[in-house]
């Protein structure tokens, strides 16, 4: 069983992290990675440093600008992560955009994932029906979960064929916005995260965008598998180093 599924059969609520390769310094990736695991995360998204990141906020495209002027590279970052699973268990997902991985070759790309231990790839500019039609069958050659993101503004119609074609969780974005952008949740995404919970999907839904401390934690959680944080990790990586991921990880729960 996929390691991201097995993560979610687990009966707790689960905190997942983003970073982006290469940031603070290039070498900093895989003990990042191995310092959050031992923090007790759950999950970790590793961000694919791109030029153009639309769906990221303020922080985290900083943080892409400075991996990549860092020399971040698709190869790089297999290299970096060749041994990864000799030191970590929890699943790894690779979160980029397309174009890279295009570049790179779909075929190769996954199976370079599938090589090093990567359990799933979020990718936010891949429509799901370009998926369903032309990856799908890649993705599960490989057997790589690829996990789709919902807005507030996302169809019913929509959630339902995501969720059927989805085989892990689907990233619900608390608000339309880009990441980093907003501090607390109010009416209208509690309203959001009701009417996802009364869907009944069968995929999990683990929430984003906005989580910054135990409040946003807890309350995205409520009806949520779990939340994902990375904008205020980011920002706590450029105040405070590598040295004291532990004690970001023990604020949020």
């Amino acid at each position: 069983m996929n390691r991201i599924n097995q993560k979610l059969a687990e009966d707790k609520k689960l905190l997942s992290i983003y970073f982006t390769a290469g940031y603070p310094s290039l070498l900093d990736t895989k003990t990042i990675i191995q310092d959050l695991e031992k923090s007790g995360v759950d999950m970790i998204e590793i961000g694919l440093p791109f030029s153009d990141p639309l769906a990221d906020g303020p922080t985290i495209q900083e943080s892409s600008t400075a991996a990549l002027k860092n020399g971040m590279t698709t190869n790089i970052l297999f290299e970096q992560l060749a041994d990864i699973r000799a030191s970590v268990n929890i699943p790894l997902i690779i979160m980029g955009y397309f174009n890279p991985m295009m570049q790179y070759g779909v075929d190769a790309f996954c199976a370079k994932c599938k090589e090093i231990g990567i359990d799933g790839l979020i990718i936010p500019d891949l429509p799901v029906a370009e998926y369903h039609e032309h990856y799908q069958a890649t993705f599960e050659k490989y057997g790589l979960i690829n996990v789709f993101l919902i807005t507030p503004q996302t169809s019913d119609e929509r959630i339902q064929f995501i969720d059927s074609v989805s085989n892990g969780f689907i990233y619900m974005v608390s608000s339309a916005s880009v990441t980093g952008s907003t501090s607390g949740f109010g009416n209208t995404q509690e309203t959001y995260f009701n009417r996802i919970a009364n869907m009944n999907l069968k995929s999990p839904q683990i929430v984003g965008f906005g989580i910054s401390d135990n409040e946003t934690f807890t309350q995205a959680t409520k009806t949520g598998k779990g939340a994902i944080i990375g904008s205020a990790f980011i920002k706590h990586l450029t105040n405070n180093g590598v040295e004291t991921i532990g004690d970001f990880i023990k604020s949020i729960r």
